[in-house]
């Protein structure tokens, strides 16, 4: 029995195995307020800020942001129907195009930054929250930041033990509260800015390129890709019956609505005048509001690194270790939490730290092409889910060479935020930003020309097999 009941919220025993129909209870709206809640974080408001910043006109980045999440919002919910369809954790469906030894790649690189994404995830808002709390009058010295960083990691490393059912009830319950205070906080924002709908600081027609460029990264197709590796770690535990379309949407409009809605937010204000640092937009414009907005941002972090810490649990698992799930996240709870601490006392560390993960973009792109074509295009949605479990450990080489030049691909036309991360084909080009587009081509289409050459040189060679024998 993998489900074990403990008042009304069952503990999550499952591992990586496929999620019998009776642990498998979730329903495609649950799906929807679980990455509603991964996305109502202050980094969009940031990230939409971006658009104004780089130069484009607010009309110009509402545009971006909304087209370019139509794409990778797509892309996200494809992969959460390959979890539904098969029971399957994402790192686990990564065994069918590398191999059950060849996923351990991927496998790996996952695990490293799910831990990684915790720290910075916390660290990006603690200044914030100290910001709101000194609005309210508490002022707890230096060693108020460390407290608050406490509170967050126990809660958010409490909810990734329990598992899978407690991260729904949690998102499920606290989601629809924090958009009613997110809502409020738009309305307040709007009332006070006077919207500059048409300036723009980029003129010409080369710079506006690079602008929308940069911005489909960062917030735009991008992000939805960004989230690749975690989808069907959730998806599959919704019950059988639900329809595919059902869980296509519900996951894809979980991504794209509030990205949109708070890089929409955080544009606007840019475009007025206001400035993108979320501290400075609390206190300037939310001051009123400094308990509920407090609630909102701490509910960010813990939304988001539960399910950092839930599926760095199954990508290890995924890749071979033997320890139960629960003890996998309370590893990599600790990992985190010297990630963070690290992060806390290195101020010009942390920056350059989270600049560097920001460009984990051109591996997942890759990656998940392959993973993409190999399900969807190759197999046409047909996988024999226990031979990502039994059978030998192979590698297939094809996978892992197209993941590689994938990554390459991406690197040259990248402009990331550091100097090692950009690309000689993004800085000849102006530096515009195709990393996304370039790695997934590459991968996706040279692992489908390898495997359909690789299935027709064997059509071609079983008949000569037969005679001989």
């Amino acid at each position: 029995m993998a489900v074990e009941q403990s008042g009304n919220v069952p503990f999550d025993a499952h591992g990586i195995e496929p999620i019998p129909d009776h642990g498998r209870d979730s329903t495609p709206w649950e799906q929807f307020w679980i990455w509603s809640g991964a996305n109502i974080a202050p980094i969009n408001w940031v990230l939409g800020a971006l658009g104004v910043t780089l130069g484009l006109s607010l009309v110009e980045t509402l545009v971006v942001v909304a087209l370019g999440n139509l794409v990778g919002c797509a892309v996200f919910g494809l992969c959460n129907v390959m979890g539904h369809r098969t029971g399957v954790n994402q790192m686990v469906l990564g065994r069918a195009p590398f191999g059950r030894r060849g996923a351990v790649v991927p496998g790996v690189v996952q695990g490293l930054l799910t831990m990684a994404w915790v720290g910075v995830n916390t660290w990006v808002v603690l200044d914030l929250m100290l910001a709101v709390l000194r609005q309210l009058g508490v002022e707890g010295g230096p060693w108020l930041k460390y407290v608050v960083a406490a509170v967050i990691m126990i809660a958010q490393l409490w909810l990734a033990l329990y598992g899978f059912y407690a991260i729904r009830t949690f998102e499920k319950y606290t989601v629809p509260a924090t958009v009613l205070v997110m809502a409020v906080m738009t309305v307040l924002a709007l009332s006070q800015a006077k919207l500059d709908w048409t300036a723009a600081a980029a003129t010409t027609v080369p710079d506006k390129v690079t602008a929308v460029t940069q911005l489909l990264t960062a917030i735009g197709v991008g992000w939805g890709i960004s989230w690749v590796p975690y989808s069907a770690d959730y998806s599959r535990f919704v019950r059988r019956g639900a329809s595919t379309r059902s869980v296509f949407w519900a996951s894809a409009l979980g991504m794209y609505l509030p990205t949109v809605w708070l890089a929409a937010l955080g544009a606007c204000l840019a475009s007025a005048g206001g400035s993108s640092d979320p501290s400075a937009i609390v206190i300037g414009t939310f001051g009123t509001m400094a308990l509920p907005v407090l609630l909102l941002i701490m509910h960010g972090p813990v939304a988001t690194n539960i399910l950092n810490l839930y599926s760095c649990s199954l990508a290890a698992l995924s890749i071979g270790v033997r320890l139960a799930r629960w003890k996998l996240t309370l590893i990599a709870g600790a990992v985190a939490t010297a990630v963070l601490l690290l992060l806390m006392g290195a101020d010009s560390f942390a920056h350059a730290f989270d600049n560097w993960m920001s460009s984990i973009l051109i591996w997942i792109s890759p990656w998940a092409a392959i993973v993409l074509v190999d399900y969807f295009v190759l197999r046409r949605g047909r996988l024999d889910v226990s031979s990502l479990y039994r059978g030998p450990a192979v590698v297939n080489w094809r996978a892992l060479l197209c993941l590689g030049l994938g990554v390459v691909a991406a690197w040259t036309w990248q402009y990331g935020l550091v100097p090692a991360m950009r690309g000689p084909l993004a800085l000849a080009m102006n530096n515009t930003d195709f990393s996304w587009l370039s790695g997934s081509v590459v991968a996706g289409g040279l692992y489908y020309l390898l495997q359909r050459v690789r299935a027709r040189s064997g059509a071609a060679s079983a008949p000569a097999a037969s005679d001989h024998l």
